[in-house]
């Protein structure tokens, strides 16, 4: 199965990660006054006094403050949101998205009331606002600074949230909002979905988090109870009633009735349920599936918002080729072209040994390669089975070097016959394995930080595809050969370590995973905790 319009193209530089960052950026714009009234798309202007006063008397901080003059003195203080017939039809867009935001990320921090307060005292003429002209300039600029602190949440995220203490070594994006604010001036509020600077996969999981307030005003969200320890096709009892109700509620079972039977039409319906969760597919449901469907809604909905917060961190348009990692899923994405090319298992640290949060570029492939041991392995592991076995590192094809200790090339390597860097400051990197029955494992947090592959000759003939120099032939014998042998790629590749909980897959599947890192916890805490 294809899975994934995801996240998983998520990480990735794009064009609006080169725009300064206008919440860091003190670079004063100057007064464009080639605009004049002659020129402009509208004759309505004010004085740049005006905005000062608003700016003193509203006590704007210092970043939003520089974020208003400099959009109005690049705009010669010609005004935005009105023109000779009223209030525009995009200012309404702009309330629109605003009070959407509030209501689905229940965050009431950007609401204005004296906004809203003034636009509900004006006098109206056809749906169009038309303020006196002392209150005009004053909801001007309310909807100009009241856009900036909307923009600043929906499209970069909670600024009072430290990425780096939640794990995350991922640059966050960066944004220009006066050009967001052009954006949506120059399209007059229209197809905003279209230049959203957000991933495509925040949107998809608004409209799931839309469901799940759906289903929490239904209620009746009550545990289902098991009278047996599993059930399996043929099997029928009040209890699969009540698990067909909750997976027609879910989407997974199309059908309406209200039957008490597991049939064929039900173990489609819970095999796609225990893949979207990420449980063995085998359509028998058991007390995994069991635990996953009486997971409160509250809990779902948070773990939505949580993830529609990394999103917004992430840039919107990514890269052609890249490799991502996502570390509840288990699985490597091979990403070409804009499109999923293949995906495969994977194992990641334990949470002893959390594999880190970050991106890299790859750039090197190593055949036969040896295993330098981490000093922590040797202390807690090599040196202890020293003292216990005189024959200790021959046994495990290891020698010591200079005080360090380093595993042969060969089979029996921890590293396998093959590794993938993208050099970092963390050690971590992909890398083949003997122990390949991991993979059979649903939950394959395993390693001390690493990323094992499942099929790691399938990455390396990605890699080197169309080289001449390294035809499939000699790939397997250099990978068997016994004899370190590094390959530079004539071209790096981004390779994203990322940590997701929530997407939706190509398949408009909303797919949820656990938090195994307790990543989402901590955000949950600062995100929800402030509200």
């Amino acid at each position: 199965m294809k899975q994934i319009l995801f996240v998983f193209s998520i990480v990735l530089l794009a064009a609006a990660c080169q725009n300064a960052d206008p919440q860091k950026n003190t670079v004063i714009v100057p007064r464009d006054t080639t605009i004049n009234v002659a020129n402009s798309y509208t004759e309505l202007f004010f004085d740049s006094t005006r905005m000062e006063n608003y700016v003193q008397a509203e006590k704007l901080p210092d970043s939003l403050a520089l974020q208003v003059r400099n959009f109005y003195n690049g705009r010669n203080y010609q005004m935005a949101w009105f023109d000779s017939s009223g209030l525009t039809e995009y200012a309404y867009s702009f309330l629109q998205m605003q009070n959407q935001y509030i209501s689905y990320a229940k965050d009431s921090s950007i609401y204005n009331p004296e906004l809203h307060h003034l636009l509900d005292t004006m006098e109206a003429d056809s749906g169009r606002y038309q303020p006196l002209q002392e209150d005009r300039t004053k909801l001007e600029l309310l909807l100009t600074s009241s856009f900036f602190r909307y923009a600043a949440k929906a499209y970069q995220g909670n600024d009072k949230i430290n990425a780096r203490d939640l794990g995350w070594y991922i640059p966050r994006k960066k944004l220009n909002l006066t050009s967001v604010l052009d954006s949506l001036i120059s399209n007059k509020g229209k197809d905003i979905d279209k230049y959203d600077p957000v991933y495509v996969q925040y949107n998809l999981l608004r409209q799931q988090l839309l469901r799940y307030y759906e289903l929490e005003k239904e209620g009746a969200w009550q545990p289902i109870n098991l009278t047996q320890k599993s059930y399996k096709p043929g099997d029928s009892s009040v209890a699969i009633g009540a698990i067909r109700k909750r997976l027609q509620s879910l989407g997974d079972l199309k059908t309406t009735d209200s039957l008490q039977v597991f049939d064929s039409i039900m173990v489609k319906a819970v095999k796609q349920f225990q893949r979207r969760y990420g449980i063995k597919e085998d359509g028998v449901i058991g007390t995994s599936m069991i635990k996953e469907l009486n997971r409160p809604l509250e809990d779902r909905i948070r773990q939505l918002l949580v993830n529609m917060e990394r999103m917004r961190w992430v840039p919107a348009n990514p890269p052609a080729d890249y490799l991502l990692v996502n570390i509840p899923a288990y699985q490597l994405f091979v990403f070409k072209d804009g499109k999923l090319n293949w995906k495969m298992n994977v194992v990641v640290g334990s949470a002893a040994h959390n594999t880190v949060i970050f991106r890299g570029d790859m750039k090197y492939i190593v055949f036969s390669p040896y295993w330098n041991v981490p000093n922590s392995i040797v202390q807690k592991e090599i040196l202890p089975g020293i003292r216990k076995n005189k024959n200790y590192l021959a046994r495990h094809n290891m020698e010591m070097i200079n005080g360090s200790v380093r595993q042969k090339p060969g089979p029996g390597n921890s590293l396998g016959l093959v590794k993938f860097l993208f050099p970092n400051s963390y050690n971590i990197y992909l890398h083949d394995t003997p122990a390949k029955s991991l993979f059979n494992e649903t939950s394959r947090a395993f390693s001390h930080g690493c990323i094992r592959l499942a099929e790691p000759r399938k990455l390396a003939l990605y890699l080197l595809e169309g080289n001449k120099d390294w035809p499939v032939d000699k790939i397997d014998k250099t990978m068997k050969g016994g004899k370190e042998t590094w390959v530079t790629l004539p071209q790096t590749i981004p390779v994203f370590i990322g940590y997701f909980t929530a997407w939706v897959d190509s398949e408009g599947l909303l797919n949820f995973r656990d938090d195994i890192y307790g990543h989402d916890k901590k955000m949950a805490e600062q995100l929800f905790g402030e509200r």
